[in-house]
């Protein structure tokens, strides 16, 4: 068996997710980067997983969110919950970001993180600027943001030299 070797700063993918990403989220990923030239060979690779602690969240868009791809519960668990405080969200970002962890590195992959604030821009930026190759949004759709091009992948493409690539929560389809 040939073992690949360990990932440079140039082997890097960053992944900004919005939730903890599951083992099938992992594995959409993961295709993405296997073998990508040919020789048999798994490439080098590594994540850097980012999470915002979203304390900023907009209850009326989540409910209209919610609501227009059909998901009642949750368009009604967000509207009873309100607004995140600093500290829960700093609680499910930490939560979201240790299970991506585990997610990727029982793939045998090597992953790192962090939480970041609200606005995951300025993060991806810097993350950028020391080696990544590209970046991995992964997001549940978001029918306001998607369409008005205001996602957080939409919002990268414009400020990154990097490519972007934005892919559905649960599912392999790309936003």
């Amino acid at each position: 068996m040939t073992t690949a070797p360990s990932p440079d700063s140039s082997d890097v993918v960053l992944v900004l997710t919005e939730a903890a990403l599951t083992a099938a989220d992992v594995e959409h990923l993961l295709d993405l980067y296997r073998d990508r030239d040919g020789d048999g060979v798994p490439d080098p690779l590594a994540f850097r997983v980012l999470v915002p602690a979203d304390t900023e969240r907009n209850v009326l868009v989540a409910l209209l969110a919610h609501l227009g791809s059909g998901d009642l519960r949750q368009a009604w668990d967000d509207l009873r919950s309100g607004p995140s405080g600093a500290i829960e969200a700093e609680a499910k970002a930490a939560d979201a970001l240790r299970a991506s962890l585990a997610a990727i590195t029982a793939t045998g992959v090597t992953a790192t993180g962090a939480i970041t604030g609200d606005d995951p821009l300025p993060a991806l930026t810097t993350a950028v600027a020391d080696g990544a190759r590209e970046v991995v949004v992964v997001t549940y759709p978001h029918a306001l943001a998607d369409t008005f091009h205001a996602d957080w992948a939409s919002r990268a493409r414009e400020r990154l030299t990097v490519p972007v690539l934005h892919l559905y929560a649960g599912t392999s389809e790309l936003g």
